[in-house]
């Protein structure tokens, strides 16, 4: 017969005080939002909170988030945190978020957009309640499940470090404790819970995880979940020590910087160490607007672009974020890319787009020396343009003769060949008479617009940038 590991009764009371104490997770008159499932991690949490509350100056309030996936338990789920909370005379608040919605609406799996919705909303409700503190009620088990997924997934020291105890205003007071003994102490004191459902299901990659992976793990090492925590321990405190070098690099390194466009100086990337770069590059996207996450493979092909890349190479990573190798730096932006608005082009005149930086100069002249080269300034038949020009960025289907070429070419097909970065197409000005085109300013102009021995107006275009 298999012998049974059977770990002596623990003092939960005692770790858990020594936890909130070793953290400094509550300094005393504070008001904590619980988060409350119903479950025995947050009905252990809230239960010890009430018991410390007097002792640790706190006021306490309970959510209970609805995530919309279990119509047919939630109800009854409600219910059991009112009842608790009203025995503890705690006040409890429910909310209702739409996970499938948003899961849809950004691309995401639902487990992790509803951890995204249950987050933004414990910190709606903490701001409503006037409260500092959100504490939530994961378990050392929790971290090994963590640990474990994020090994999987191929993740890094930082990801390998684990859920920390505290992290800006959310602490996680149950964190050095396993979930046999929360459940035991509940037990042992007869306090009521219950169990989701989803918990149940393998079908989620933690939950088989939890049900298979980890008891197997147990029968090797009954004290797995104690091992993998004082390793997470470990990564965090290197963590720590690493982001002190990360700051410290990244403040030499940047040229420029706003909300959403970082600029870093290319010489000292270009030596730098991998280990150290990737985590200078990680912590310089992170800071960028609008990024919701970034993966390995796109660290590295920064630091490709950085090492082997030509001045004016570009990359496009998730959620819209472009990095440019320029002469001296290289560029990471969230900024959408800029759209040349439609604008009137009277001959002689010019037009000007504040938002793009250019102007396109005309002008009327009897007679012309100077063609120069058709990229910055063009030189056309004035009597086959007329005087009645417009200037716009590129649509779908725009096509041209291009100079010197004299078949008909797609727009696309000509940026494509001419290496245009498509994030700067847009800023492009095109102008045109009536529906043809005249000229791609700073690249061609359109051979049917040519000058000939029979012109007799010619009309200059010029193009001037950062005006």
């Amino acid at each position: 017969m298999e012998k049974r590991y059977h770990k002596p009764q623990c003092d939960l009371d005692g770790i858990v005080r020594a936890t909130i104490s070793r953290y400094a997770m509550f300094l005393g008159g504070d008001t904590v939002l619980v988060g409350l499932s119903g479950g025995p991690d947050s009905v252990c949490l809230l239960t010890m909170l009430h018991k410390f509350k007097d002792d640790l100056g706190l006021r306490l309030h309970a959510i209970y988030i609805d995530h919309g996936l279990r119509p047919c338990e939630a109800p009854d789920e409600i219910a059991f945190c009112d009842d608790l909370c009203a025995r503890l005379s705690i006040p409890f608040l429910v909310r209702t978020v739409h996970v499938k919605t948003y899961a849809a609406e950004r691309g995401m799996n639902r487990q992790e957009a509803a951890r995204e919705l249950r987050y933004q909303t414990y910190k709606e409700v903490l701001f409503q309640v006037r409260g500092e503190l959100i504490a939530l009620g994961h378990t050392s088990d929790d971290q090994l499940e963590t640990f474990l997924l994020r090994l999987l997934r191929g993740a890094g020291p930082k990801g390998l470090s684990g859920i920390p105890p505290m992290r800006g205003n959310i602490v996680r007071p149950l964190i050095e404790t396993e979930r046999d003994d929360v459940e035991e102490y509940l037990d042992r004191r007869r306090i009521r819970y219950i169990v989701d459902s989803s918990n149940l299901r393998e079908d989620y990659l933690r939950n088989r995880i939890r049900k298979t992976f980890i008891p197997a793990l147990k029968k090797v090492n009954p004290s797995i979940v104690r091992t993998t925590q004082r390793t997470m321990e470990i990564l965090r405190e290197e963590e720590r020590y690493f982001d002190i070098i990360i700051t410290k690099n990244l403040m030499k390194l940047i040229s420029r910087k706003t909300n959403s466009r970082i600029e870093l100086f290319l010489i000292p990337m270009e030596t730098m160490e991998k280990v150290i770069l990737r985590r200078v590059l990680r912590r310089a996207i992170e800071e960028t607007r609008g990024l919701r996450r970034i993966e390995f493979i796109n660290i590295e092909e920064v630091i490709d672009l950085i090492k082997n890349g030509r001045t004016g190479d570009r990359i496009y990573l998730p959620d819209g974020l472009r990095a440019i190798k320029n002469y001296a730096t290289l560029i990471l932006t969230s900024d959408a890319p800029k759209k040349l608005e439609t604008l009137p082009l009277s001959v002689p005149g010019e037009a000007v787009s504040r938002e793009c930086k250019v102007v396109v100069r005309a002008s009327v002249e009897e007679a012309v020396v100077d063609y120069r080269d058709g990229k910055t300034t063009a030189v056309f038949d004035a009597d086959k343009t007329g005087t009645s020009l417009t200037v716009r960025s590129r649509r779908e289907g725009d096509f041209f003769f291009p100079m010197g070429f004299g078949k008909r070419k797609k727009l696309q097909d000509f940026f494509v060949d001419e290496k245009v970065p498509r994030d700067e197409r847009d800023e492009i000005p095109v102008v045109l008479s009536g529906t043809d085109v005249i000229w791609i300013a700073g690249f061609r102009g359109d051979e049917r617009f040519k000058v000939t021995e029979g012109t007799k107006r010619f009309v200059r275009l010029e193009l001037k940038k950062g005006v």
